[in-house]
């Protein structure tokens, strides 16, 4: 957890990629708090967990997978961010180590935004990306 005086709290969770490095993955307050509101909305359990995936396709290759489980699947990743329950396959994982999900709902649009330092080029949509 990160504390500083001025600075936003976010969670994080170290996870292993795969290479043998440990690299974290935040959900942000904000897209944590967009994710419950989804959630109420859509009258979706609390038990469901956050699924948080990559998925072959879009413009530049790979897509962003955001959706809620009610079962971890075998192989899973199952996390705690901010109160939520996270599950991220072992494929996922390799490409979203390091990444911040944030969600924005400024002059430039409304959505989740993927903060991923493996991405090597995006869509202008922000939701595919290539390594």
């Amino acid at each position: 957890m990160i504390s500083m005086e001025g600075k936003q709290k976010m969670a994080h969770v170290v996870v292993e990629n795969g290479t043998g490095v440990g690299e974290e993955i935040v959900i942000t307050p904000r897209a944590a708090e967009e994710i419950r509101r989804i959630r109420a909305e859509n009258n979706i359990p609390e038990a469901n967990a956050l699924r948080l995936g990559v998925k072959g396709g879009g413009c530049s290759g790979f897509s962003y997978v955001l959706a809620f489980d009610e079962k971890a699947r075998e192989g899973d990743q199952v996390l705690t961010m901010e109160g939520l329950t996270v599950h991220v396959d072992p494929k996922s994982l390799f490409y979203l180590a390091g990444m911040t999900l944030d969600f924005s709902d400024g002059l430039n649009g409304r959505g989740f935004v993927f903060n991923n330092p493996n991405a090597t080029r995006t869509c202008g949509c922000g939701h595919s990306f290539g390594v």
